[in-house]
């Protein structure tokens, strides 16, 4: 009886413990770019000597300092959507991977998006009304953020 006791804990744990979906290309959050930086107005890549953890992925700095601000106050540098395309999750609600270099922060939040092949999403969500895209994406978001 103890063994099914053990068996039910460690399934509804598992249930229950679900991780939201971060975007860890090349290993870290923002593709191993300092996300401190974004909010000095500057894509700046971390340092792999220069890391911490929080909720179970990577990030990396550019700097201790950048690391111990980050620490006092993890939840403001997070990007928003799990660091996937802002543009794509509004639109589409699609995970899309980002280009570190192409970034927005918008109401004291970051946002990532993707630009290559001549398409630069963060123009695209500058030119199709960000209001709109930010709402659509904060729904889509909530449907799609954790891992399957």
């Amino acid at each position: 009886m103890k063994f099914i006791y053990i068996l039910f804990f460690l399934i509804t744990s598992n249930l229950y413990s679900q991780q939201i979906d971060y975007n860890t290309q090349k290993g870290a959050i923002a593709n191993g770019y300092d996300v401190v930086e974004y909010f000095n107005s500057k894509a700046v890549k971390g340092n792999k000597k220069i890391t911490t953890k929080y909720d179970g992925v990577t990030f990396r700095f550019s700097s201790a300092k950048n690391l111990e601000t980050f620490k006092k106050s993890p939840k403001k540098y997070i990007p928003q959507f799990g660091g996937y395309c802002a543009y794509a999750i509004g639109l589409n609600g699609e995970k899309v991977s980002i280009n570190p270099k192409t970034f927005e922060i918008r109401d004291g939040k970051l946002y990532l998006f993707y630009n290559s092949w001549g398409t630069n999403t963060l123009e695209l969500w500058k030119k199709e009304n960000p209001k709109k895209l930010q709402q659509n994406a904060n729904i889509n978001w909530e449907k799609i953020k954790f891992r399957v």
